[in-house]
């Protein structure tokens, strides 16, 4: 039976790799900002449940940022000040992704530092539940 540690792994794991396509998708011509958005968006979101797991609290299966920061913050969990209005990323999960009569431009390097944030905060709370 999979534990706490054992999903909040998994999901980090798929944390860092939708950073890493964000990333890699960023040269190529004609990949647009809601692709690069839906990436990065997906690296936040896998990582604030990865730090839900962690500490043992169960999370709501939702794309919503804001509401998973909420629900972090209400379960006693500091949400670092890097990730302050992360939740611009939220229209990117579905929406944006889908075409939206009038798109939301990204700011790109931004949604990256989310991501990258978003990744480190979850790597150290799943090393201090771990006892590292």
């Amino acid at each position: 039976m999979a534990t706490n540690g054992d999903l909040a792994r998994r999901l980090l794991g798929a944390a860092e790799n939708d950073e890493l396509m964000a990333k890699s998708v960023l040269p190529v011509p004609g990949v647009t900002d809601a692709g690069v958005g839906m990436l990065a968006q997906q690296a936040v979101e896998k990582a604030i449940k990865a730090v839900l797991a962690a500490k043992g609290t169960k999370f709501p299966f939702t794309h919503d940022l804001k509401q998973l920061r909420d629900f972090a913050e209400e379960a006693g969990i500091e949400v670092p000040t890097t990730l302050d209005d992360v939740e611009d990323l939220t229209p990117f999960a579905a929406a944006e992704r889908y075409g939206s009569e009038a798109p939301i431009a990204l700011d790109r390097a931004r949604a990256l530092e989310w991501a990258a944030s978003a990744i480190e905060w979850a790597r150290d709370a799943i090393e201090q539940a771990a006892g590292r």
